[in-house]
């Protein structure tokens, strides 16, 4: 039976995972995590020893490819992690050689986004399928996109950041960009809005549950706004609805583009997709073309809360594909 290893990069925390190909499907069978080292020669070398402790401890798990997750900016032909802004001195760090070197096995780098596109067509929402898009819609808003069969990267892995397309000239900033689409779509936009939202209520006398004084404007989150809206909450309900309208219009400029099969959203869509999708799906049907919306299902992902572990293992398997 072949066994693949995953290794999930995040800005706090390491995950080091091993995954049993059982036919089409996978078993995870072995972690470890740990907090991420500042040092990427520390986190490397705990890397690498978390892998070896997990292999030890499971006689005959040969892993037959490895395969790395982490945020952008990368470069996956190199193997190289370029600065990501949640690693912090991370400058060209060769994350593929030390591990190719160890095991002598494929070892594959890909940013976060393609790893769970990955796993979502692979063991997911998007199985079976040919044009499949995954949104990250988390901290971020990011794309991972599946075209004709294969993981569509781009020229230097820069495809799917359709966080950065802007949907309104003013709006709450992400990527770098107001009025964008994670500006509006992503857990920081939706607090960002929110707290715009209370602070015009608080003025007109009005006191949300979620942000009772403008002393607490600062500590406003999506999912304190999320709790709110699904207990009723009227202007909390107004924000989600006004964020599912603006995911529709993202998702339309997708659907127009690519013609998916499925675009698969995660983390915040599965969350609060009761209140987000009708608003969602009724401007996306008004923005797109009716052709492509005949073809084109929108769905939440299946993965979860475990899709970082299942995304890492997923780009061992395409490693091992190729």
């Amino acid at each position: 039976m072949t066994t693949i290893a995953g290794i999930d990069i995040g800005g706090t925390k390491c995950a080091v995972s091993l995954g049993r190909l059982r036919g089409a499907d996978v078993e995870i069978f072995a972690k470890e995590r740990f907090p991420t080292p500042a040092a990427p020669e520390e986190a490397v070398a705990q890397m690498l020893a978390a892998l070896e402790k997990l292999v030890d401890a499971h006689p005959g798990a040969a892993v037959a490819a490895i395969g790395i997750s982490c945020g952008n900016p990368l470069d996956s032909r190199r193997g190289l992690i370029l600065s990501p802004p949640n690693l912090p001195g991370w400058d060209a760090v060769d994350i593929v050689s030390p591990f190719r070197d160890r095991y002598g096995v494929p070892v594959a780098l890909q940013n976060d986004a393609n790893a769970c596109a990955l796993a979502e067509w692979k063991w997911g929402a998007g199985r079976g399928c040919r044009n499949v898009v995954f949104l990250t819609f988390g901290t971020g808003m990011g794309a991972g996109l599946i075209l004709n069969g294969a993981l569509y990267a781009g020229t230097n892995d820069y495809a799917g950041e359709a966080g950065h397309v802007r949907l309104e000239a003013f709006g709450p900033s992400g990527y770098g960009k107001n009025g964008s689409f994670e500006g509006f779509c992503s857990g920081g936009g939706i607090a960002r809005y929110a707290q715009l939202k209370a602070e015009a209520a608080l003025q007109m006398g009005e006191r949300p549950s979620f942000c009772a004084d403008v002393s607490e404007l600062g500590a406003v989150t999506a999912q304190a706004v999320g709790d709110a809206a699904q207990a009723g909450d009227l202007l909390a309900v107004e924000i989600y609805e006004d964020v599912g309208r603006y995911l529709g219009k993202g998702l339309a400029v997708i659907v127009d583009l690519l013609n998916p099969e499925k675009v698969i959203i995660g983390s915040i869509y599965g969350r609060q997709q009761a209140i987000l999708e009708p608003a969602a799906l009724e401007t996306l049907r008004r923005e797109a073309l009716p052709q492509a919306m005949a073809v084109c299902e929108i769905v939440p992902g299946e993965l979860g809360e475990r899709i970082g572990d299942y995304g890492c293992l997923s780009v061992a398997l395409n490693a091992l594909d190729q």
